[in-house]
């Protein structure tokens, strides 16, 4: 494994195991899984229901605390947001069944930002979480968060792929100490992802699978990805990455596939800002 050391020296590893849209009922054999075929970074968060399943194979699996780096995240709160923040973090860790959180992101740069963001400074300081950062944060909310706080968020997790690279924000983020995390490295397989032509012909030269020239781009670029699966097999070859290296010339023809927007939402969007700030968790 390789890893990216974030602007307060914690180590993450550059590669993990997602389980966005994965059942409850089916994670923790998931998780058990992707532990077993090597992977440390799980990615999960409180809206995806399914945190306890996770503690419980994390508890199951038999490796040590400190070898593994648990990533969950926060909801918009409601007001006074700082005392919500508080405690959605205490029923995260609880749900996980850990002392401490190696990494808390805000989920959506919505509600009472400074609020929740003054908490999880707490939480940092106090050393229940060990790095703490955002996910969808466009580049204005994100500098406007780093100019009026303290703590610079250490990871910045947005929607990256080969149809949305985020080049320049990446170049952004890495000027002010902030570490690119993808979601969706794989597109949800839409524009035809895994049939295109281009990623196909890569991965021949190389005896590997579109899934895999895509984890080698997100990661060659230091971008950490966290890929998901429910197949032991997949899991498996998605971490079989790093015995290759792509050239200069093929990395230059994979930028042609960007189309600098979004394929899923726009954060901008009224009606989006809208359905996500109003949005309540049921716990």
């Amino acid at each position: 494994m390789q890893y990216v050391t974030l602007n307060n020296g914690v180590e993450m590893p550059l590669l993990g195991f997602g389980v966005y849209q994965i059942p409850a009922e089916d994670t923790e054999r998931a998780v058990s899984d992707a532990l077993a075929a090597g992977y440390r970074l799980l990615d999960t968060a409180a809206a995806y229901n399914n945190e306890e399943a996770v503690g419980r194979a994390v508890k199951s699996s038999g490796i040590a605390r400190e070898d593994l780096f648990v990533t969950t995240k926060l909801w918009v709160q409601d007001a006074p947001a700082e005392d919500n923040t508080k405690r959605a973090f205490e029923t995260s860790l609880t749900r996980l069944g850990l002392d401490y959180l190696d990494l808390y992101l805000m989920h959506q740069p919505f509600g009472d930002v400074y609020g929740q963001w003054r908490a999880m400074e707490a939480f940092n300081r106090a050393g229940t979480a060990k790095a703490i950062g955002v996910a969808n944060f466009y580049p204005d909310r994100l500098l406007d968060l780093i100019v009026n706080n303290e703590i610079t968020p250490a990871v910045n997790q947005v929607e990256t792929h080969p149809f949305f690279q985020r080049v320049d924000y990446q170049d952004l983020m890495r000027e002010h100490g902030v570490q690119i995390q993808s979601w969706g490295g794989f597109a949800e397989g839409r524009n035809d992802l895994f049939t295109n032509p281009l990623l196909a012909e890569i991965g021949k030269a190389y005896d590997k699978s579109v899934a895999q020239v895509v984890l080698r781009w997100l990661t060659q670029r230091g971008v950490i990805a966290i890929p998901k699966s429910v197949r032991p097999e997949r899991m498996a070859e998605n971490f079989d990455v790093f015995d290759f290296e792509l050239t200069d010339a093929q990395m230059t023809q994979i930028a042609t596939l960007d189309t600098g927007n979004s394929l899923f939402f726009d954060h901008h969007d009224p009606e989006i800002v809208t359905w996500l700030a109003e949005r309540r968790l049921d716990a």
